[in-house]
């Protein structure tokens, strides 16, 4: 993997504003995961059919999570006060089976506070935001990535996955050296049961509250 030198000051501003202005939101981005399945298609260069297997799971998934996700009173009222006005971009994929469980949480948090837009981007696509924004020096994904509009600077980064699920990953890999596919559907049965409660609270925890 070729990494590029990270940007620094107004190249960075630059880089999220350019960025956000591209990203589409999270419906443009649910209705283009939708009709890859529709189509056999997956997002990148790469058409494999595992690839596309995962999307039309994951589309089912972010439907599942779309419909059931709760948000506890107290953490809507957090993130109702937030007078901060934040853009939440994050990159992605439509066959990352951690994106799926991840994007409605992201998203249901902006739709509680009119403050808080929401863009989504192919990690793929955009190369040189991900480089800015690694993970241990990988292209992980989801990334998040919480940027302050009126300030322009980056508040908080979160991802690939909650804070419980990347324990789960780091013990694992910590034992056994590698994740395998009997582990990544644990991982899954782990996020049906979360509802998405680990990363709701991960994520608004990142945030400015006032």
């Amino acid at each position: 993997m070729e990494v590029v030198e990270k940007h620094t000051g107004k190249e960075q501003v630059e880089l999220i504003r350019r960025s956000i202005s591209e990203g589409m939101c999270y419906n443009e981005y649910r209705d283009l995961v939708h009709q890859l399945t529709v189509h056999r298609q997956t997002t990148g260069m790469d058409q494999l059919e595992s690839l596309i297997n995962y999307t039309e799971l994951n589309d089912r998934r972010m439907n599942r999570w779309d419909k059931t996700l709760k948000v506890p009173n107290e953490i809507q009222e957090k993130i109702s006060n937030i007078n901060s006005k934040l853009t939440f971009l994050a990159l992605s994929e439509s066959w990352c089976g951690d994106a799926a469980p991840s994007l409605p949480v992201i998203n249901r948090i902006s739709e509680l506070n009119p403050n808080i837009d929401f863009k989504v981007l192919l990690r793929d696509e955009n190369p040189e935001l991900m480089d800015e924004f690694l993970t241990n020096g990988a292209r992980s994904i989801p990334k998040l990535i919480i940027w302050d509009r009126e300030d322009e600077k980056v508040v908080a980064e979160w991802g690939p996955r909650p804070s419980i699920a990347t324990q789960m990953v780091e013990d694992f890999k910590q034992e056994y050296g590698s994740l395998t596919s009997e582990f990544k559907q644990a991982l899954q049965v782990w996020y049906n049961k979360d509802k998405g409660q680990n990363a709701l609270s991960d994520i608004v925890a990142l945030l400015p509250l006032e």
